[in-house]
């Protein structure tokens, strides 16, 4: 009685541990589904707004390669718990860091171009075209993005769009200070009814020396940076050598409770470090 007892509890046991598992099954699909749409529309969106139109799906299936990939190639390399797990958190957010460094990149290209377009801009006025003509002439002569962003710049004019709300929304889609001061500038003097041209002038001239200056502030602090650089990574590569030459010793520190506490200190040092040294050489112009 007691066997039949106890086979009868096992056999409930093990029915709810598979509800449960059916359950449980249901929400990780539902959430990896939600995840996957979520990803999906927003990394299309995303290159759609930089003008580089991809499949959401596609990137999808490379972001989950990285975050099963990267994981496996640092636990084969050093078979470290911690830098596996490590590098699947960080795998996680690469997607995101990459979208972040190609809008970077190309906001500074958009403000770079900026002087010579509104020296276009300037000599097309002074031809005596309209200020509609001078955008398309701009759009036509200069390259990309610049060209990609007067040119919805013109499409919004076309539909009907005054040329100050235009502007503003091109501000939200490029939230430089140097197209934000241009922008504001230019609505200024269509409001007061002052010489658009010579404002236009003056605004690339003041742009141009202003280019000229953060070159110069990022040549005499690229010496900082290389070292903020070179000293953060400095002890991830003496850690990856000391644990390939001496395995046993360095696993004290990857295994062990006072191990694990020291390494903890030294990432938050080294973060610490990396941003005060990044804080320092960073300086507006």
């Amino acid at each position: 009685m007691s066997e039949l007892l106890l086979l009868g509890c096992l056999a409930a046991l093990g029915a709810m541990v598979g509800i449960a598992a059916v359950l449980l099954g249901d929400r990780i699909s539902d959430y990896f589904s939600f995840y996957k749409r979520q990803f999906s529309r927003n990394a299309e969106i995303e290159m759609a707004d930089m003008f580089i139109f991809a499949n959401g799906r596609q990137l999808f299936i490379v972001s989950l390669m990285l975050m099963v990939l990267v994981p496996l190639l640092l636990h084969a390399l050093f078979q470290i718990v911690v830098l596996t797990v490590g590098g699947a958190v960080v795998a996680v957010f690469i997607p995101r860091m990459i979208f972040k460094h190609l809008n970077k990149k190309r906001l500074a290209k958009f403000e770079e171009q900026l002087p010579d377009a509104f020296m276009l801009l300037s000599g097309s006025l002074q031809s005596g075209a309209s200020l509609s003509m001078a955008l398309e002439n701009v759009v036509q002569q200069s390259p990309a993005p610049l060209s990609q962003e007067f040119g919805l710049l013109i499409k919004n004019i076309r539909l009907g769009v005054t040329l100050e709300d235009a502007l503003l929304q091109l501000e939200k889609r490029i939230p430089t200070p140097s197209f934000t001061m241009a922008s504001s500038a230019i609505r200024i003097s269509r409001e007061v009814g002052g010489n658009l041209v010579e404002t236009i002038n003056s605004m690339a001239a003041m742009l141009r020396r202003k280019r000229v200056m953060e070159g110069k502030i990022d040549s005499l602090t690229a010496q900082g940076r290389a070292q903020g650089i070179f000293m953060a990574m400095l002890p991830v590569f003496l850690a990856g050598i000391l644990s390939a030459i001496e395995p046993e010793a360095m696993s004290q520190l990857y295994t062990t409770r006072n191990g694990l506490m020291v390494l903890c200190v030294m990432v938050v040092m080294e973060v610490l470090g990396f941003v005060s040294i990044r804080r320092i050489t960073r300086i507006d112009a």
